[in-house]
């Protein structure tokens, strides 16, 4: 009995010191996270103690087959995180350099992936599961409308659509052919903005008055002159549905969101990201009033998106939400990038403010961070990993954190500024019928869908 009852008690204080020293690790491991993340202690416990949502890794039988369609350097750089889930078995590029350039990235133990110029021939191959579409921007429906058609799941780069119109499109492939599609606004699965978001939402600025989005101003160059069509390159299946033009170098590829044709400039571009925040945060489905106002004109014959500008929403409830370029040195803790200008977004209320962006998140007091939010508090969709909640949804058939229908809503923000921008006119948004309504509104609802160029419209992928 004796020897029974020191053995329990052995064993009582080794399980003791057992806990002891795990808990000992675990704050330690949560105060270092803390120091380099800037996030709260309390937060950072919290997401480590739910750190179970990690995504398993596949099986080398259970690897599903991935498709890369735009093999820049997003392209590339989504593929090879989709690579650690699944197998890249095809890459796609109306530019034969790009394409071989990706083959060769993500050959694997003398596997090269299948190179295409046209994606729909990606689209026929049953062994082929998931779309990367990392395309330009004015690519991104007819990709994905041939991908949901061919009952293919969608990683697809940000913004959406190239237009409103295009977004009620996409939404309804996706609904009626049950795939799952992830918008690439990887900032959801970001933790700062997350914990952002739900501070908002919980009322710990009091009410919320205004939020502040700082974007990087866009390119305003030029005049440039044509150059002959690199070897390689289909300049005319690259334009798409946009307007024939002559090609330029500044065109093509890295700098293409810099024009209207194709994109929408950084509104469109850095907007599709922090606009998203902006949203998610707020809570409602879009503004009601959009005004806004250009700092500077385009240069004839060079990038025609509006580079320096400031547009102003108003939402339903009073909430401002305002957008720009400009440099404000009066704001505490703003990233400024190497041009001098801010980037990130500020929630401003009653009781403070925040200010977060990719590298930091910060308060008018520091409470406002620290004090823990009670366990019955408002909490947003959690990811830790884009790419891997978007491969937990492909599994689970369930909705990613940015669904199509998000997505498609977040896009809806930058072009409601870029229309906007365009028409020079303070507009009113009805967010149910997706019109423009009262003064200026026929103007407005021309700029909802844009012509396609024939045969890039939708029989091209019908």
């Amino acid at each position: 009995m004796k020897n029974s009852k020191n053995h329990g008690e052995s064993a009582a204080k080794n399980s003791a010191l057992t806990f002891n020293i795990s808990r000992r690790t675990f704050l330690q491991r949560c105060t270092m996270i803390a120091a380099a993340t800037s996030l709260p202690l309390w937060f950072v416990q919290g997401q480590q103690l739910m750190a179970a949502e990690t995504t398993k890794l596949p099986t080398p039988n259970n690897r599903p087959g991935i498709a890369l369609v735009g093999c820049g350097g997003m392209g590339k750089g989504d593929a090879t995180n989709a690579s650690a889930y699944g197998d890249i078995l095809a890459v796609c590029d109306v530019d034969e350099n790009h394409a071989a350039a990706a083959a060769v990235q993500f050959t694997v133990e003398g596997r090269v992936p299948t190179i295409y110029s046209d994606f729909r021939k990606v689209m026929e191959r049953d062994d082929i599961h998931i779309i990367v579409n990392a395309t330009p921007d004015h690519w991104h429906t007819l990709v994905n409308l041939a991908a949901a058609k061919a009952h293919k799941d969608v990683y697809g780069e940000k913004p959406l659509t190239l237009t409103i119109d295009e977004g009620r499109h996409i939404v309804k492939a996706v609904h009626e052919n049950k795939i799952v599609l992830q918008t690439g606004t990887q900032q959801r699965s970001n933790q700062r903005f997350r914990l952002a978001c739900e501070l908002v939402r919980n009322g710990r600025l009091g009410k919320l008055q205004q939020a502040r989005v700082w974007l990087p101003a866009g390119l305003r160059a030029g005049p440039f002159q044509s150059s002959p069509i690199p070897a390689g390159l289909n300049w005319d299946f690259w334009q798409g549905q946009a307007p024939a033009a002559d090609y330029v170098t500044e065109r093509c590829h890295a700098n293409f969101r810099f024009w209207y044709e194709y994109s929408g400039g950084t509104m469109t571009d850095w907007g599709a990201h922090h606009n998203d925040i902006a949203y998610w945060a707020i809570g409602l489905l879009a503004p009601t009033k959009v005004e806004s106002k250009h700092l500077s004109e385009p240069i004839a014959g060079g990038y025609n998106a509006y580079a320096d500008y400031e547009v102003n929403y108003t939402y339903a409830n009073g909430i401002g939400l305002q957008i720009n370029t400009t440099k404000d040195d009066s704001i505490y803790g703003a990233h400024v990038n190497p041009q001098g200008q801010p980037n990130g977004i500020r929630f401003e209320g009653t009781d403070g403010w925040i200010w977060v962006n990719r590298d930091e998140i910060k308060a008018s007091n520091p409470e406002l961070l620290k004090t823990p939010l009670p366990a019955d508090a408002v909490r947003l969709y959690q990811s830790k990993n884009h790419m891997g909640n978007f491969i937990d949804c492909v599994r689970s058939r369930d909705l990613p954190i940015c669904d199509v229908e998000t997505g498609h809503r977040s896009a809806t923000m930058c072009h409601l500024g870029a229309i906007s921008l365009r028409t020079g006119k303070n507009l009113t948004w009805d967010s149910t019928a997706e019109q423009f309504v009262g003064d200026n509104a026929a103007d407005a609802n021309r700029y909802l869908v844009r012509e396609m160029r024939k045969p890039y419209d939708y029989s091209f992928v019908a």
